[in-house]
């Protein structure tokens, strides 16, 4: 009886480590992905994966674009947010982020822990924050210009989920009973969600954000 408990024990804890492995990128077998000539990637702002909404403009990396990130587990991510433009509050379920700011802001950035805890700051150029895997966080900024920030996150593939769009995916009820809302605005909420994936960068409206102004970390 001992030793199949033992057995038992030791497979949980098997399954248990192979689901632990399966969730991040796997170590890399080689040095860098056969067949890869370039190590550099030429004007990354323009000749990344760009997407430019209301709140600014966004131009990330994938292996299509640079095969020399192939299998390295790690992907770069360039943001030029205009004045009062955000980064709206989203997740990245397989990898953790590490931004700086290089020019302009403040840069307003938080994220939630799995408490319900929120850690915010103001960011300045030059400063760097980290948001740990899968926590929901956001980014806006509150100052005159542009500001130009860039993330490293420890992933090629870190996926994104916005907090409107996955929160508009689920059923009615689901939505009423997990936000304390009634029937009629949980259904308000669900119509003004696009059906594909929103733009994550866009702007905060005028009555809640004014450029240079309520520069604090928790409104």
């Amino acid at each position: 009886m001992a030793s199949l408990r033992a057995a038992l024990v030791l497979l949980v804890y098997c399954a248990l480590s192979a689901a632990f492995v399966r969730a991040a990128d796997p170590d890399p077998l080689v040095d860098f992905p056969p067949n890869v000539t370039s190590f550099s990637f030429r004007n990354f702002p323009v000749n990344g994966d760009v997407t430019q909404a209301s709140g600014g403009k966004r131009s990330g990396l994938n292996v299509s674009l640079f095969p020399a990130m192939a299998s390295l587990g790690i992907t770069y991510v360039r943001f030029e947010l205009t004045p009062c433009g955000a980064n709206v509050a989203h997740s990245h379920p397989r990898a953790t982020e590490l931004l700086t700011l290089v020019s302009g802001g403040p840069l307003q950035v938080g994220f939630v822990d799995t408490r319900g805890v929120f850690h915010g700051d103001i960011l300045m150029p030059g400063d760097v924050t980290i948001f740990p895997r899968g926590l929901m966080h956001f980014e806006i900024n509150l100052g005159t210009e542009n500001a130009v920030f860039f993330s490293a996150l420890n992933s090629q593939n870190p996926g994104t989920l916005t907090a409107g769009n996955v929160l508009a995916q689920i059923p009615i009820r689901a939505l009423v009973n997990s936000l304390n809302l009634d029937i009629g605005t949980a259904m308000a909420f669900k119509a003004a969600q696009p059906p594909e994936a929103r733009a994550t960068v866009v702007n905060v409206p005028n009555a809640l954000c004014q450029p240079g102004m309520n520069i604090t970390r928790d409104w």
